[in-house]
């Protein structure tokens, strides 16, 4: 899969750090959608200040792209104390999780960002720290090895994962409160185009930032990506002001259709129905045809076009439904022999 791809829900190397951190929310009353998981933060987070205690441990799951991060940012403005960032990939081993830990202050927030690559090593140490806030190690070798047990100051663990089912039950389980975030309604996405084009100073109106907002496939950091490229074309074509029809003639030269889906997801749906009559097709197979990774397809392709209705997943692959033939202008057939190709020519019996 391209990393660079305009659409990835992914951080993209080409963002800018910079950027991408100040368009980020510092307090909830600046955090736009995820109203539910706002409120339930809100709560918490009174409470605990109010008993003077760190917040409990936090796990936010969810596609990538939808806040995770900047809500752990939050909670540590919010609670007034400091954060330490890290990612399951980064803790490689026990020894270096028992380092960040024994740096943390009391009520320090320690954010952990995709969760679910912990390694199993990493996990043991891991849990009598969220439940006990102790550190246990073995000092030692052989028959004269001891186990030392280190008390940590209170802290909350905040955790992001994509696919809260890759977690271990043992490490889910210690996160006293769980929220999932949801892809944002067009309303929000509006809201955060508009607030994003005021720190940018992007001179845009209410019509362009619906415009690119609704495109963004119900993602801020999509949102925030498309903005940076439609302000460059307004800056060099349109006097800088972003309208309606300047949003929409930088989203067509960017190939960004009216739903949000860009030339690389309309080829999957072509390579589906064109090479494969609209399957069933195995998901090895599209890859191959696509020159694709197996994990995009199944990460970055697919959930936006399940989304949709435009794909199906059953038992036998993948198949293309009416509603991405109709968008792509192809006819449909309503008939599919046994093989699952529409129309497909009968096997001839050969006993």
């Amino acid at each position: 899969m391209n990393s660079e791809r305009l659409l990835n829900p992914n951080t993209n190397p080409d963002d800018d750090a910079q950027s991408e951190k100040s368009l980020r929310p510092r307090r909830l009353a600046e955090f736009i959608g995820q109203e539910k998981v706002v409120e339930q933060l809100r709560i918490a987070i009174t409470a605990a200040r109010g008993r003077n205690e760190p917040l409990d441990h936090t796990l936010f799951y969810g596609p990538p792209g939808l806040g995770k991060t900047s809500l752990a940012g939050v909670v540590a403005n919010e609670m007034n104390v400091n954060m330490k960032i890290t990612s399951g990939p980064a803790i490689e081993r026990a020894g270096d999780l028992a380092a960040i830990l024994t740096n943390l202050q009391k009520d320090d927030v320690l954010f952990i960002d995709e969760v679910h690559r912990l390694n199993r090593a990493v996990e043991e140490v891991l849990y009598p720290a969220l439940e006990d806030f102790a550190l246990d190690l073995i000092v030692g070798k052989g028959p004269g090895a001891r186990n030392i047990r280190l008390k940590l100051p209170r802290f909350t663990a905040i955790g992001a994962t994509t696919r809260l089912a890759l977690m271990t039950s043992p490490l889910r389980d210690r996160f006293v409160s769980v929220h999932r975030l949801e892809f944002y309604s067009n309303e929000a996405m509006h809201e955060i185009v508009s607030r994003s084009a005021g720190i940018l100073g992007v001179p845009i109106t209410e019509s362009g930032a619906l415009e690119i907002g609704r495109r963004a496939r119900g993602t801020p950091r999509i949102a925030n990506r498309l903005l940076r490229r439609v302000r460059d074309y307004a800056q060099v074509v349109a006097e800088g002001q972003v309208t309606l029809e300047v949003a929409q003639a930088a989203l067509a030269m960017l190939e960004i259709d009216e739903l949000g889906m860009d030339e690389n997801d309309r080829r999957l749906l072509r390579v589906m129905i064109e090479l494969f009559n609209g399957g069933p097709v195995g998901l090895s197979t599209l890859a191959a045809a696509l020159a694709e990774e197996i994990d995009a397809i199944e990460d970055v392709y697919e959930p936006f076009l399940l989304q949709l209705g435009f794909l199906q997943r059953t038992p036998r692959g993948r198949i293309a439904t009416r509603r991405a033939y109709e968008h792509l202008g192809l006819p449909y057939s309503e008939q599919r022999a046994p093989n699952g190709n529409a129309d497909g020519p009968q096997q001839r019996r050969l006993w």
